[in-house]
């Protein structure tokens, strides 16, 4: 669905589109912004995530190397699934911060939900079916026209989650070749 039509759709709604923007960290906050803008009008939503794979062992090494959440006290005897909730909501709002201070800036509220997952794609889809948003916005963190691009985050959330998807390319800092930057 082209931007056009989203547009239109947010019209035909009174501007009550609800918006899910999916990062990993690397999204460049500045389109997600605008176009976010652009698809809201005046009364529309948005909600931030991110998914955070968690290894079940990754919770040893959590333990034994004495990490503990940087906002909250932690206390040895939490249960595994407190441990990991809270390791999910720090790195979390970290890896979403500058969509979030973007969005802040430019006097859009958003919602946050942080994730556990090992399958990016179908929680970002399984997402968008519990909030039931309008569309999804995300960053390709690949090529597009690629072979390995319909094996992405990106076209599997497009497949599986039946909603429209606007997929932002890198910016050209984040396209170029980084050995190119060097010369």
């Amino acid at each position: 669905m082209g931007g056009d039509s989203l547009r239109k759709r947010a019209e035909t709604y009174d501007a009550q589109m609800h918006v899910l923007i999916a990062t990993t960290g690397v999204l460049s906050p500045e389109p997600a912004v605008e176009f976010t803008r652009h698809l809201l009008g005046q009364h529309g939503r948005v909600t931030v995530t991110t998914v955070i794979e968690v290894p079940r062992g990754f919770l040893d090494t959590l333990r034994s190397e004495g990490w503990h959440p940087l906002t909250e006290e932690y206390e040895v005897a939490d249960s595994d699934d407190a441990v990991i909730g809270r390791y999910v909501e720090e790195r979390g709002r970290r890896l979403t911060e500058p969509v979030i201070a973007a969005l802040k800036s430019a006097g859009i509220e958003a919602a946050t939900v942080f994730r556990e997952g090992g399958d990016p794609a179908g929680t970002i889809s399984q997402l968008a079916e519990d909030l039931d948003v309008d569309v999804v916005l995300l960053g390709a963190t690949r090529q597009i026209f690629d072979q390995s691009a319909w094996e992405s985050v990106s076209a599997r959330v497009m497949i599986e989650s039946g909603r429209p998807v606007l997929v932002l390319p890198p910016g050209r800092q984040e396209q170029q070749d980084p050995e190119e930057a060097l010369e």
